[in-house]
Protein backbone atom coordinates (compact mmCIF):
# COMPACT_ATOMS: atom_id res chain seq x y z
CA UNK A 1 0.00 0.00 0.00
CA UNK A 2 0.98 3.64 -0.60
CA UNK A 3 -0.21 6.53 1.60
CA UNK A 4 -0.76 10.07 0.23
CA UNK A 5 0.51 11.30 3.17
CA UNK A 6 3.71 10.40 2.29
CA UNK A 7 4.66 12.62 -1.09
CA UNK A 8 4.08 16.16 -1.44
CA UNK A 9 3.80 16.11 -5.35
CA UNK A 10 3.06 13.64 -7.97
CA UNK A 11 5.15 13.76 -11.30
CA UNK A 12 3.35 12.32 -14.33
CA UNK A 13 5.43 10.72 -17.33
CA UNK A 14 3.48 11.14 -20.47
CA UNK A 15 3.64 8.86 -23.37
CA UNK A 16 3.03 5.26 -22.76
CA UNK A 17 1.84 6.54 -18.71
CA UNK A 18 -0.77 9.14 -19.10
CA UNK A 19 -0.90 8.80 -22.94
CA UNK A 20 -1.46 5.56 -25.12
CA UNK A 21 1.14 7.65 -27.89
CA UNK A 22 3.54 4.69 -28.16
CA UNK A 23 1.57 2.42 -30.51
CA UNK A 24 0.57 4.89 -32.71
CA UNK A 25 5.02 6.09 -32.97
CA UNK A 26 5.44 2.34 -33.61
CA UNK A 27 3.21 1.75 -36.24
CA UNK A 28 4.45 5.41 -38.18
CA UNK A 29 8.51 4.52 -37.69
CA UNK A 30 7.34 1.51 -39.29
CA UNK A 31 5.24 2.58 -42.26
CA UNK A 32 7.86 5.15 -42.33
CA UNK A 33 11.10 2.63 -42.72
CA UNK A 34 9.16 0.60 -45.02
CA UNK A 35 8.78 3.43 -47.19
CA UNK A 36 12.66 3.67 -47.35
CA UNK A 37 13.11 -0.23 -47.52
CA UNK A 38 14.02 -0.61 -43.89
CA UNK A 39 12.33 -3.10 -41.40
CA UNK A 40 12.07 -2.25 -37.54
CA UNK A 41 11.05 -4.93 -35.70
CA UNK A 42 7.86 -4.67 -32.94
CA UNK A 43 10.74 -4.85 -30.34
CA UNK A 44 13.50 -2.60 -31.31
CA UNK A 45 10.64 -0.24 -31.94
CA UNK A 46 9.79 -0.80 -27.89
CA UNK A 47 13.46 -0.16 -27.16
CA UNK A 48 12.92 3.55 -27.94
CA UNK A 49 10.34 3.42 -24.88
CA UNK A 50 11.20 6.53 -23.27
CA UNK A 51 14.47 7.51 -24.55
CA UNK A 52 15.17 11.21 -25.85
CA UNK A 53 15.11 12.06 -29.51
CA UNK A 54 18.92 12.20 -29.42
CA UNK A 55 19.20 8.89 -28.20
CA UNK A 56 16.88 7.11 -29.97
CA UNK A 57 18.55 8.68 -33.46
CA UNK A 58 21.57 7.01 -32.57
CA UNK A 59 19.80 3.58 -31.97
CA UNK A 60 17.92 4.15 -35.15
CA UNK A 61 21.59 4.88 -36.99
CA UNK A 62 23.04 2.13 -35.12
CA UNK A 63 20.27 -0.43 -36.49
CA UNK A 64 19.82 0.83 -40.16
CA UNK A 65 23.70 2.49 -41.01
CA UNK A 66 24.93 5.47 -41.37
CA UNK A 67 23.88 5.91 -44.73
CA UNK A 68 19.87 5.87 -43.28
CA UNK A 69 18.62 9.46 -44.37
CA UNK A 70 16.99 10.46 -40.81
CA UNK A 71 15.64 13.70 -42.35
CA UNK A 72 13.67 12.08 -44.74
CA UNK A 73 12.37 9.12 -42.21
CA UNK A 74 11.57 11.81 -39.85
CA UNK A 75 9.37 14.08 -42.42
CA UNK A 76 7.64 10.59 -43.64
CA UNK A 77 7.05 9.38 -39.91
CA UNK A 78 5.61 12.95 -39.17
CA UNK A 79 2.80 12.31 -41.75
CA UNK A 80 2.18 9.06 -41.32
CA UNK A 81 1.76 9.84 -37.57
CA UNK A 82 -0.62 12.45 -37.98
CA UNK A 83 -2.88 10.91 -40.26
CA UNK A 84 -3.25 7.96 -37.82
CA UNK A 85 -4.13 10.46 -34.75
CA UNK A 86 -6.33 12.49 -36.60
CA UNK A 87 -8.22 9.05 -37.80
CA UNK A 88 -8.18 8.01 -34.71
CA UNK A 89 -7.10 10.16 -32.01
CA UNK A 90 -4.66 9.49 -28.70
CA UNK A 91 -6.38 7.24 -26.22
CA UNK A 92 -5.62 8.25 -22.67
CA UNK A 93 -4.60 5.31 -20.60
CA UNK A 94 -6.94 3.53 -18.17
CA UNK A 95 -7.24 4.77 -15.23
CA UNK A 96 -5.95 8.39 -15.35
CA UNK A 97 -8.67 10.28 -14.67
CA UNK A 98 -9.96 8.45 -11.65
CA UNK A 99 -5.90 8.95 -10.05
CA UNK A 100 -6.14 12.45 -10.87
CA UNK A 101 -9.33 13.13 -9.64
CA UNK A 102 -7.87 11.25 -5.86
CA UNK A 103 -4.61 13.72 -6.09
CA UNK A 104 -7.03 16.61 -6.98
CA UNK A 105 -9.31 15.99 -4.28
CA UNK A 106 -6.00 15.79 -1.76
CA UNK A 107 -4.77 19.19 -3.04
CA UNK A 108 -1.68 17.66 -4.09
CA UNK A 109 0.47 19.44 -6.89
CA UNK A 110 1.28 17.85 -9.73
CA UNK A 111 2.97 18.25 -13.03
CA UNK A 112 4.03 16.74 -16.14
CA UNK A 113 7.75 15.77 -17.04
CA UNK A 114 8.42 14.15 -21.08
CA UNK A 115 10.91 13.69 -23.08
CA UNK A 116 9.28 14.53 -25.44
CA UNK A 117 9.55 18.68 -27.13
CA UNK A 118 6.88 20.77 -25.70
CA UNK A 119 5.34 21.53 -29.12
CA UNK A 120 5.21 17.53 -29.63
CA UNK A 121 3.65 17.48 -25.85
CA UNK A 122 0.89 20.09 -26.60
CA UNK A 123 -0.30 18.42 -29.37
CA UNK A 124 -0.64 14.86 -28.02
CA UNK A 125 -2.91 16.59 -24.74
CA UNK A 126 -5.12 18.48 -27.34
CA UNK A 127 -5.47 15.28 -29.37
CA UNK A 128 -6.15 13.43 -26.16
CA UNK A 129 -8.80 16.05 -24.77
CA UNK A 130 -6.19 16.76 -22.16
CA UNK A 131 -5.65 20.07 -23.12
CA UNK A 132 -6.44 22.16 -19.60
CA UNK A 133 -5.33 19.40 -17.17
CA UNK A 134 -1.42 19.95 -16.29
CA UNK A 135 -0.61 23.68 -15.84
CA UNK A 136 2.96 22.90 -15.35
CA UNK A 137 4.44 20.84 -17.85
CA UNK A 138 8.29 20.29 -18.19
CA UNK A 139 9.60 18.89 -21.42
CA UNK A 140 12.91 18.09 -23.02
CA UNK A 141 13.21 21.97 -23.95
CA UNK A 142 13.67 22.79 -20.33
CA UNK A 143 17.08 21.10 -19.56
CA UNK A 144 20.45 20.30 -20.68
CA UNK A 145 19.65 16.49 -21.05
CA UNK A 146 16.54 14.05 -20.90
CA UNK A 147 15.99 11.02 -19.46
CA UNK A 148 17.51 8.44 -18.62
CA UNK A 149 19.45 11.31 -16.83
CA UNK A 150 17.60 12.96 -14.04
CA UNK A 151 17.25 16.20 -14.97
CA UNK A 152 13.66 16.91 -16.26
CA UNK A 153 12.49 15.36 -13.02
CA UNK A 154 14.85 17.67 -10.46
CA UNK A 155 13.58 20.79 -12.83
CA UNK A 156 10.21 19.38 -12.03
CA UNK A 157 10.32 19.10 -8.54
CA UNK A 158 12.52 22.79 -8.06
CA UNK A 159 9.15 24.15 -9.97
CA UNK A 160 7.17 22.45 -7.94
CA UNK A 161 8.79 24.39 -5.01
CA UNK A 162 9.07 20.21 -3.33
CA UNK A 163 12.43 18.37 -2.52
CA UNK A 164 12.61 15.04 -4.72
CA UNK A 165 12.54 13.01 -2.33
CA UNK A 166 8.91 14.17 -1.63
CA UNK A 167 7.68 13.54 -5.02
CA UNK A 168 6.02 10.12 -6.62
CA UNK A 169 6.77 9.73 -10.07
CA UNK A 170 4.65 7.61 -12.14
CA UNK A 171 6.86 6.35 -15.20
CA UNK A 172 6.17 3.51 -17.61
CA UNK A 173 10.06 3.06 -19.59
CA UNK A 174 13.09 2.06 -18.18
CA UNK A 175 14.69 4.91 -19.37
CA UNK A 176 12.48 7.06 -16.70
CA UNK A 177 13.15 4.96 -13.98
CA UNK A 178 16.36 5.21 -13.69
CA UNK A 179 16.27 8.88 -13.99
CA UNK A 180 13.71 8.81 -11.28
CA UNK A 181 15.89 6.94 -9.29
CA UNK A 182 19.32 9.04 -10.32
CA UNK A 183 16.93 12.13 -8.93
CA UNK A 184 15.98 10.60 -5.99
CA UNK A 185 12.26 10.25 -6.01
CA UNK A 186 9.82 7.73 -5.38
CA UNK A 187 9.35 5.63 -8.42
CA UNK A 188 6.06 3.25 -9.33
CA UNK A 189 6.90 1.70 -12.84
CA UNK A 190 3.73 0.52 -14.59
CA UNK A 191 5.47 -1.29 -17.95
CA UNK A 192 3.46 -0.26 -20.98
CA UNK A 193 6.09 -3.15 -22.98
CA UNK A 194 6.76 -6.48 -22.66
CA UNK A 195 8.69 -8.35 -21.37
CA UNK A 196 10.21 -6.44 -18.50
CA UNK A 197 13.57 -5.58 -18.06
CA UNK A 198 14.32 -6.94 -14.86
CA UNK A 199 16.97 -4.06 -14.02
CA UNK A 200 13.75 -1.69 -14.19
CA UNK A 201 12.15 -3.71 -11.73
CA UNK A 202 15.09 -3.71 -9.31
CA UNK A 203 15.34 -0.18 -9.13
CA UNK A 204 11.56 1.27 -9.45
CA UNK A 205 10.40 1.14 -5.74
CA UNK A 206 7.16 -0.69 -6.92
CA UNK A 207 5.19 -1.91 -9.73
CA UNK A 208 2.05 -2.13 -10.80
CA UNK A 209 -0.55 -2.92 -13.67
CA UNK A 210 -1.74 0.23 -14.46
CA UNK A 211 -2.91 3.80 -13.07
CA UNK A 212 -6.14 2.46 -11.66
CA UNK A 213 -3.89 0.08 -9.62
CA UNK A 214 -2.19 3.24 -8.51
CA UNK A 215 -5.56 4.93 -7.27
CA UNK A 216 -6.40 1.78 -5.42
CA UNK A 217 -2.83 1.52 -3.61
CA UNK A 218 -3.73 4.29 -1.66
CA UNK A 219 -4.97 3.59 1.61
CA UNK A 220 -8.08 5.49 2.59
Amino acid sequence: MLDLADFSAVIFDMDGLVLDTETTYFIAWQQAAASMGYTLSDGFCASLSGLSGDAGTQKLLAECGADFELSTFKQVAGLHWHDHVKQYGIAVKYGFHDLLALIIQHEIPYCLATNSRAINALECLALAGLTEVFDLIISRDDVQHGKPAPDIFLHAAARLQVPIARCLVLEDSHAGIVAATQAGAFSVFIPSMLPIDPLTLALCDVMLPDLRAVRESFRA
